[in-house]
């Protein structure tokens, strides 16, 4: 199984919609970039693994699923990259695969010592963009070839057969 570990806030801060998003709404960018994940999980069907930084949310390492999604908030005195670089040594072996996605060029580089792929944070970007947009077109495909009403209706028929079906009567 593929296994994609994220550093949660180099993709916030790399990530024009979330960078803005961050200004106004801290919580909202991490919601936002965990939602982004479920996504791209959903597509490729690996596992995701989102890491933030302890410093943003104080107390104790934090382990939750949201859609499916891995998130974790290190302890308070570990970095992202500390847990990321464990993480990727822990989970590396002959099935599975991990990639790394952070645009932190030493943290890239220690994790590619450890066996595991890296992806900027650009070019997890374009992916998920690429992904949207073949989504995009499958669904207008989709809605192309749903089925019609095979009797066209006016406004006020339609309204009429809306009434009884809502259990109303005709002079209502």
């Amino acid at each position: 199984m593929d296994i994609l570990l994220v550093d949660g806030y180099n993709m916030i801060g790399a990530w024009p919609e979330l960078r803005q998003l961050k200004e106004t709404d801290f919580a909202g960018a991490r919601d936002r970039l965990i939602e982004l994940m479920a996504e791209y999980q959903g597509v490729h069907g690996c596992r995701v693994i989102v890491v933030f930084d302890a410093h943003f949310v104080k107390g104790t390492e934090k382990k939750y699923r949201d859609s499916k999604v891995e998130v974790i908030f290190t302890r308070e005195n570990e970095t992202a990259d500390e847990r990321i670089e464990k993480l990727a040594i822990e989970l590396n072996n002959i099935r599975d695969q991990v990639s790394v996605a952070t645009s932190d060029y030493t943290e890239q580089w220690a994790v590619f010592g450890q066996g595991a792929l890296r992806i900027s944070a650009r070019e997890l970007l374009t992916e998920l963009n690429m992904m949207q947009k073949s989504i995009g077109k499958k669904l207008d495909k989709i809605s192309y070839y749903k089925p019609q009403v095979r009797i066209p209706l006016s406004k006020e028929q339609t309204e009429i057969f809306e009434k009884w079906r809502r259990g109303g009567k005709m002079n209502d």
